[in-house]
């Protein structure tokens, strides 16, 4: 007598719920400024401290040089981020004030647009109407609804200007203190600035690989290449321009 058993319903697998946190950062969050204001303030500082030495400048000079540049690449980028992270955030605000008042004046109009918009996904009709109905019956929710899916933003998840301000200073600045910081410790030869920025371009490089596809050896590599040429280049145009001034 056969002693197989057949599946049952309670046998069939279940569906697996996704973690919180399975997907990549693909937006970088914290990290993207971070590692990009890093890398920027360590590419351009090196270049520049390349440039200087390529042009026989004296060490003192050589630190006046690559402070100067730290201090104007980091007030800089502090003032182009808040700039920036300050008008994109007053255009939205305003849109979103916009879909308030529109709200207010038409409310039924913007219920019947919202329940559209899920139809266009593929909800059935009456079921987008009543899901736009039940998403609508408290003013806030019913906002922030229209927000993330006319404008693509969440009112309560806006960046800040001050933050993104000083996280750019920050970051730049300790970028771009790597190539500087043999000199500031006694170093009077290039090669020290580039052992160290040399680290740090490959450190920045692989930790960039956490917000792409990239594999991290990959990324280190190519940072460190575009920061090699952009050093090489200026110290063979400081020598240039050096030797047409002496």
């Amino acid at each position: 007598m056969s002693t197989a058993t057949h599946p049952t319903a309670t046998d069939e697998p279940k569906p697996r719920i996704p973690e919180e946190g399975h997907h990549r950062d693909v937006n970088g969050g914290w990290l993207r400024p971070a590692v990009f204001g890093a890398m920027d303030g360590l590419v351009s500082n090196l270049a520049l401290v390349s440039g200087v030495v390529g042009g026989d400048a004296g060490h003192s000079a050589v630190i006046l040089t690559g402070l100067a540049g730290l201090a104007a690449g980091a007030f800089s980028m502090a003032a182009g981020e808040y700039t920036s992270v300050a008008s994109q955030r007053e255009l939205v605000e305003a849109e979103i004030e916009a879909e308030r008042i529109e709200l207010h004046r038409n409310p039924h109009g913007e219920l019947a647009e919202l329940a559209q918009l899920y139809v266009a996904k593929g909800v059935e009709p009456e079921l987008a109407h009543e899901v736009a109905r039940q998403l609508s019956r408290d003013p806030e929710q019913t906002l922030a609804v229209h927000a993330r899916e006319e404008l693509g933003v969440d009112p309560d998840d806006l960046p800040s200007p001050l933050v993104a301000a000083a996280s750019s200073f920050a970051c730049f600045a300790v970028g771009a203190l790597l190539p500087l910081l043999p000199y500031l410790l006694g170093a009077t030869a290039l090669w020290p600035a580039l052992i160290t920025s040399a680290v740090g371009l490959f450190l920045c490089g692989a930790v960039v690989a956490r917000v792409t596809a990239r594999s991290w050896w990959f990324s280190g590599l190519r940072q460190l290449a575009l920061g090699g040429a952009a050093a090489g280049l200026t110290f063979l145009l400081g020598r240039l321009i050096g030797g047409q001034l002496g």
